[in-house]
């Protein structure tokens, strides 16, 4: 399994595209701070701050199979806040 470096790394660059995803498409249509895209954001930083919380959790049963399905977690949040993006552009 990848390192927990390298899933913090994935969480942080995910999530941080999908908000620049937000700020490019909002300048494409010229509005800025749609509620649309700040509600995109909003979630972006919340999931953000739930799966760092999750993998610096140290008192898990089966450390290998948390940080999988925080990765999971990750994909499952990822995708849905793209399905919403597509929705906005």
């Amino acid at each position: 399994m990848a390192s927990i470096r390298d899933l913090k790394k994935d969480i942080n660059y995910v999530l941080g595209d999908i908000i620049e995803a937000v700020y490019i498409i909002e300048n494409s249509q010229q509005e800025e701070n749609s509620k649309e895209g700040s509600a995109i954001i909003d979630k972006a930083i919340e999931t953000f701050d739930t799966l760092i919380a999750q993998v610096n959790q140290k008192d898990v049963a089966d450390r290998k199979e948390h940080l999988k399905a925080v990765r999971a977690s990750l994909e499952k949040e990822a995708t849905e806040l793209i399905a919403r993006l597509n929705k906005m552009g």
